[in-house]
């Protein structure tokens, strides 16, 4: 290595080009990897949400206790060695409901993002591909529901659904698919006149494969990085519906209903709505920062 860049440097080739002559050959995905990798903070949040991940499946087993089972002699008992996080007030133990509603709400956060994304990506790729009047309808369509209060039309879909996991994720999917379209829309726009889709459709391609084999993978990026922002999202939406008891319902329980639980208890077991609430804005936070070094590491015009 050393002497090759002794005679990049003979012909004229400084330290910096020679490094980019002589550095391997590596795919767009591998090289957005590396990017990732020298962001410590998008490392670090993406560390913790593996961590909460696996914690969610191996946190239950560390102790003896279940989630849903009452103990009122043990009520509202502080974090202690018996009890890791304390007891709410019918006794149950706090580790292990954290630990099962984080299950919950990454569950619907996944899920939910999964759905959006998918539904998103086709519709945004349909309409920036056909556009004509196709476009026209589809994009007035998004931006009358994008004007109405996402809020409001959770709410009214929960109502007609009733509480639960599956109601959620409905009525979070339905809302939350807007703006990815609209992003990837505008990417199609973009791309749908390059060279290799031209290439593609002179040779036969139809317009199915061009969308989903030409035009979706080069989004991919994009879609990505809005998805990243697309959990945090529904973990807070789950929080909230919790919250105000449309969400889950018992025995089952989330982070949400930790915390509405805990705000009854706050003045005099704050400890019970500190716990949850901690695990949200943690898993929050990190993932909004994991977000934005996706965005940088996937930025084609960062790459050195």
């Amino acid at each position: 290595m050393d002497l090759r860049q002794e005679q990049f440097k003979h012909i004229g080739i400084n330290e910096e080009k020679s490094q980019q002559i002589i550095r391997p050959s590596m795919t767009y995905w591998q090289d957005a990897w590396r990017r990732l990798k020298k962001n410590p903070v998008a490392m670090i949040s993406l560390f913790l949400i593996v961590i909460f991940a696996i914690m969610s499946f191996v946190g239950p087993m560390l102790t003896p206790y279940d989630y849903f089972t009452n103990d009122l002699m043990n009520g509202d008992k502080t974090p202690s060695m018996k009890h890791w996080f304390g007891t709410d007030g019918l006794g149950r133990d706090l580790w292990e409901r954290v630990w099962a509603g984080a299950k919950i709400s990454l569950f619907i956060g996944v899920v939910t993002a999964f759905v959006s994304g998918v539904v998103g990506t086709l519709v945004g790729g349909v309409s920036g591909f056909f556009g004509g009047k196709l476009d026209m309808f589809i994009m007035r369509a998004i931006d009358v529901l994008i004007a109405l209060p996402s809020l409001i039309i959770t709410l009214l879909i929960m109502l007609y659904l009733g509480s639960g996991l599956v109601p959620i994720i409905i009525a979070l999917a339905i809302t939350g698919w807007l703006g990815l379209a609209r992003l990837v829309r505008g990417q199609v726009l973009a791309l749908k006149e390059q060279e290799f889709v031209l290439a593609a459709r002179t040779l036969g391609a139809s317009s199915s494969r061009l969308i989903l084999k030409h035009l979706i993978p080069n989004t991919l990026g994009v879609i990505i990085v809005s998805l990243t922002f697309a959990i945090p999202a529904a973990i807070f939406s789950e929080a909230f519906l919790s919250f105000i008891g449309l969400g889950i319902q018992p025995p089952q329980t989330s982070w949400g209903q930790l915390a509405s639980l805990g705000i009854a208890a706050m003045q005099s077991y704050p400890y019970q709505l500190i716990i949850p609430s901690i695990f949200i804005s943690l898993t929050m936070l990190s993932l909004q920062l994991l977000g934005d070094g996706l965005r940088d590491a996937l930025d084609p015009r960062l790459r050195k």
